[in-house]
Protein backbone atom coordinates (compact mmCIF):
# COMPACT_ATOMS: atom_id res chain seq x y z
CA UNK A 1 0.00 0.00 0.00
CA UNK A 2 1.45 3.38 -1.01
CA UNK A 3 2.18 5.94 1.69
CA UNK A 4 0.48 9.30 2.03
CA UNK A 5 2.63 12.43 1.45
CA UNK A 6 2.78 13.01 5.22
CA UNK A 7 3.84 9.39 5.92
CA UNK A 8 6.52 9.67 3.20
CA UNK A 9 7.90 12.85 4.80
CA UNK A 10 7.54 11.98 8.49
CA UNK A 11 9.20 8.54 8.36
CA UNK A 12 12.61 10.25 8.33
CA UNK A 13 11.99 12.07 11.62
CA UNK A 14 11.91 9.07 14.00
CA UNK A 15 10.87 5.73 12.45
CA UNK A 16 13.60 5.74 9.76
CA UNK A 17 15.78 8.56 11.08
CA UNK A 18 18.98 8.26 8.98
CA UNK A 19 21.33 8.84 11.94
CA UNK A 20 19.53 7.34 14.93
CA UNK A 21 17.68 4.43 13.26
CA UNK A 22 19.76 3.61 10.14
CA UNK A 23 23.07 4.66 11.80
CA UNK A 24 24.34 6.48 8.67
CA UNK A 25 26.41 9.68 8.44
CA UNK A 26 27.92 9.19 11.89
CA UNK A 27 31.31 10.82 11.06
CA UNK A 28 29.76 14.20 10.22
CA UNK A 29 27.28 13.85 13.09
CA UNK A 30 29.97 13.36 15.73
CA UNK A 31 32.41 15.89 14.26
CA UNK A 32 29.98 18.79 13.70
CA UNK A 33 27.67 18.48 16.71
CA UNK A 34 30.06 20.35 19.01
CA UNK A 35 28.01 23.52 18.55
CA UNK A 36 24.41 24.27 17.60
CA UNK A 37 25.31 26.70 14.79
CA UNK A 38 27.66 24.22 13.09
CA UNK A 39 25.04 21.48 13.45
CA UNK A 40 22.23 23.44 11.81
CA UNK A 41 24.57 24.68 9.04
CA UNK A 42 25.64 21.13 8.17
CA UNK A 43 22.07 19.86 8.42
CA UNK A 44 20.70 22.46 6.00
CA UNK A 45 23.57 21.97 3.53
CA UNK A 46 23.00 18.20 3.52
CA UNK A 47 19.23 18.66 3.10
CA UNK A 48 19.82 20.90 0.06
CA UNK A 49 22.01 18.24 -1.57
CA UNK A 50 19.55 15.47 -0.63
CA UNK A 51 16.58 17.23 -2.22
CA UNK A 52 18.50 18.20 -5.36
CA UNK A 53 20.07 14.78 -5.94
CA UNK A 54 16.88 12.82 -5.17
CA UNK A 55 14.91 15.02 -7.59
CA UNK A 56 17.34 14.69 -10.51
CA UNK A 57 18.02 10.98 -9.97
CA UNK A 58 14.28 10.28 -9.86
CA UNK A 59 13.79 12.22 -13.11
CA UNK A 60 16.64 10.33 -14.82
CA UNK A 61 16.04 6.88 -13.28
CA UNK A 62 14.78 5.41 -16.59
CA UNK A 63 17.70 6.69 -18.71
CA UNK A 64 20.69 6.02 -16.42
CA UNK A 65 22.18 2.59 -17.33
CA UNK A 66 22.10 0.22 -14.36
CA UNK A 67 25.80 -0.72 -14.64
CA UNK A 68 27.00 2.88 -14.26
CA UNK A 69 24.32 4.17 -11.91
CA UNK A 70 26.62 4.60 -8.86
CA UNK A 71 29.22 6.78 -10.73
CA UNK A 72 26.31 8.78 -12.20
CA UNK A 73 24.79 9.29 -8.75
CA UNK A 74 28.14 10.47 -7.32
CA UNK A 75 28.65 12.88 -10.24
CA UNK A 76 25.19 14.40 -9.72
CA UNK A 77 25.67 14.62 -5.94
CA UNK A 78 29.08 16.29 -6.44
CA UNK A 79 27.42 18.93 -8.62
CA UNK A 80 24.95 19.86 -5.86
CA UNK A 81 27.72 19.83 -3.23
CA UNK A 82 29.68 22.30 -5.38
CA UNK A 83 26.62 24.57 -5.57
CA UNK A 84 26.08 24.54 -1.80
CA UNK A 85 29.82 25.12 -1.21
CA UNK A 86 29.79 28.20 -3.45
CA UNK A 87 26.62 29.55 -1.79
CA UNK A 88 28.03 29.14 1.73
CA UNK A 89 31.37 30.64 0.70
CA UNK A 90 29.56 33.66 -0.79
CA UNK A 91 27.12 34.34 2.04
CA UNK A 92 28.74 32.83 5.17
CA UNK A 93 32.52 32.37 4.93
CA UNK A 94 32.73 31.78 8.70
CA UNK A 95 30.34 28.81 8.43
CA UNK A 96 32.42 27.39 5.56
CA UNK A 97 35.52 27.65 7.73
CA UNK A 98 33.72 26.00 10.66
CA UNK A 99 32.43 23.08 8.57
CA UNK A 100 35.88 22.61 7.04
CA UNK A 101 36.61 19.38 5.17
CA UNK A 102 33.20 17.93 6.13
CA UNK A 103 31.44 20.26 3.67
CA UNK A 104 33.00 18.78 0.46
CA UNK A 105 32.79 15.32 2.06
CA UNK A 106 28.99 15.52 1.74
CA UNK A 107 29.69 13.93 -1.67
CA UNK A 108 30.39 10.60 0.04
CA UNK A 109 27.80 10.96 2.81
CA UNK A 110 26.10 7.56 3.15
CA UNK A 111 22.70 9.15 3.77
CA UNK A 112 22.64 10.85 0.35
CA UNK A 113 23.97 7.90 -1.66
CA UNK A 114 21.69 5.60 0.35
CA UNK A 115 18.52 7.52 -0.50
CA UNK A 116 19.57 7.73 -4.15
CA UNK A 117 20.13 3.97 -4.39
CA UNK A 118 17.32 2.75 -2.15
CA UNK A 119 14.56 5.25 -2.95
CA UNK A 120 15.02 7.89 -5.68
CA UNK A 121 15.92 5.43 -8.47
CA UNK A 122 12.76 3.41 -7.76
CA UNK A 123 10.17 6.15 -7.20
CA UNK A 124 8.59 9.15 -8.88
CA UNK A 125 9.70 12.74 -8.29
CA UNK A 126 7.18 13.83 -5.63
CA UNK A 127 7.74 10.87 -3.26
CA UNK A 128 11.51 11.27 -3.78
CA UNK A 129 11.38 14.96 -2.85
CA UNK A 130 9.26 14.21 0.25
CA UNK A 131 11.65 11.41 1.21
CA UNK A 132 14.64 13.77 0.89
CA UNK A 133 12.92 16.53 2.89
CA UNK A 134 11.99 14.07 5.67
CA UNK A 135 15.46 12.51 5.84
CA UNK A 136 17.04 15.98 5.77
CA UNK A 137 14.73 17.17 8.55
CA UNK A 138 15.58 14.09 10.65
CA UNK A 139 19.32 14.57 10.07
CA UNK A 140 19.16 18.31 10.84
CA UNK A 141 17.04 17.80 13.98
CA UNK A 142 19.42 15.12 15.28
CA UNK A 143 22.50 17.30 14.71
CA UNK A 144 20.77 20.33 16.26
CA UNK A 145 19.69 18.49 19.43
CA UNK A 146 23.15 16.94 19.83
CA UNK A 147 24.76 20.33 19.15
CA UNK A 148 22.63 22.09 21.79
CA UNK A 149 23.32 19.39 24.40
CA UNK A 150 27.09 19.23 23.76
CA UNK A 151 27.54 23.01 23.51
CA UNK A 152 25.46 23.64 26.65
CA UNK A 153 27.24 21.02 28.75
CA UNK A 154 30.70 21.45 27.22
CA UNK A 155 30.92 25.23 26.88
CA UNK A 156 27.94 26.58 28.83
CA UNK A 157 26.54 28.35 25.75
CA UNK A 158 23.84 27.79 23.08
CA UNK A 159 24.38 29.38 19.66
CA UNK A 160 27.28 31.26 21.34
CA UNK A 161 25.11 32.90 24.02
CA UNK A 162 26.20 32.18 27.63
CA UNK A 163 23.61 30.14 29.55
CA UNK A 164 25.29 28.57 32.58
CA UNK A 165 28.07 31.11 33.22
CA UNK A 166 28.56 31.84 36.93
CA UNK A 167 26.75 28.83 38.41
CA UNK A 168 27.77 25.69 36.48
CA UNK A 169 31.27 24.96 35.20
CA UNK A 170 31.51 23.58 31.61
CA UNK A 171 32.27 19.86 31.29
CA UNK A 172 34.84 19.93 28.50
CA UNK A 173 34.57 16.21 27.73
CA UNK A 174 31.22 16.80 26.01
CA UNK A 175 33.08 18.74 23.28
CA UNK A 176 35.47 15.81 22.80
CA UNK A 177 34.83 12.49 21.00
CA UNK A 178 33.93 10.53 24.20
CA UNK A 179 31.24 13.07 25.05
CA UNK A 180 29.96 12.95 21.47
CA UNK A 181 29.67 9.15 21.54
CA UNK A 182 27.91 9.32 24.94
CA UNK A 183 25.26 11.79 23.72
CA UNK A 184 24.93 9.87 20.43
CA UNK A 185 24.34 6.60 22.31
CA UNK A 186 21.72 8.17 24.57
CA UNK A 187 19.86 9.57 21.57
CA UNK A 188 19.91 6.20 19.75
CA UNK A 189 18.46 4.56 22.88
CA UNK A 190 15.72 7.21 23.04
CA UNK A 191 14.90 6.84 19.32
CA UNK A 192 14.76 3.03 19.70
CA UNK A 193 12.34 3.39 22.61
CA UNK A 194 10.07 5.76 20.67
CA UNK A 195 10.19 3.51 17.59
CA UNK A 196 9.54 0.36 19.66
CA UNK A 197 6.33 1.93 20.98
CA UNK A 198 5.16 2.00 17.35
CA UNK A 199 6.18 -1.62 16.73
CA UNK A 200 9.47 -0.98 14.87
CA UNK A 201 12.63 -3.10 15.30
CA UNK A 202 15.59 -1.56 17.24
CA UNK A 203 18.44 0.03 15.24
CA UNK A 204 21.39 -2.31 14.60
CA UNK A 205 24.75 -1.93 12.86
CA UNK A 206 24.96 -4.24 9.86
CA UNK A 207 25.22 -4.68 6.10
CA UNK A 208 21.48 -4.17 5.67
CA UNK A 209 21.87 -0.45 6.39
CA UNK A 210 24.64 0.09 3.80
CA UNK A 211 23.59 2.18 0.76
CA UNK A 212 25.06 -0.47 -1.56
CA UNK A 213 23.39 -3.39 0.22
CA UNK A 214 21.28 -4.27 -2.83
CA UNK A 215 24.30 -4.80 -5.07
CA UNK A 216 26.79 -6.10 -2.49
CA UNK A 217 28.40 -9.49 -3.19
CA UNK A 218 28.73 -10.21 0.56
CA UNK A 219 24.96 -9.88 1.04
CA UNK A 220 24.31 -12.08 -2.01
CA UNK A 221 26.58 -14.82 -0.57
CA UNK A 222 24.89 -14.52 2.81
CA UNK A 223 21.44 -14.92 1.22
CA UNK A 224 22.68 -18.05 -0.62
CA UNK A 225 23.94 -19.49 2.68
CA UNK A 226 20.60 -18.81 4.35
CA UNK A 227 18.71 -20.38 1.41
CA UNK A 228 20.91 -23.51 1.57
CA UNK A 229 20.18 -24.19 5.25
Amino acid sequence: MSKTPWQEFSKGIIKENPVLRLVLGTCATLALSTSASNAIGMGLATTFVLVGSNTVISLLRRVIPDKVRIPCYITLIAGFVTIVQMLIEAYSPSLKAALGIYLPLIVVNCIILGRAEMFANKNKVLPSVLDALGMGAGFTATLLVMGIIRELLGAGTVFGFPITAGFVSPIIIFLLPPGGFFVFGMMIALANKLAAEKGAEPAELGCQNCPLCGSCSMMAEKEKECAGK
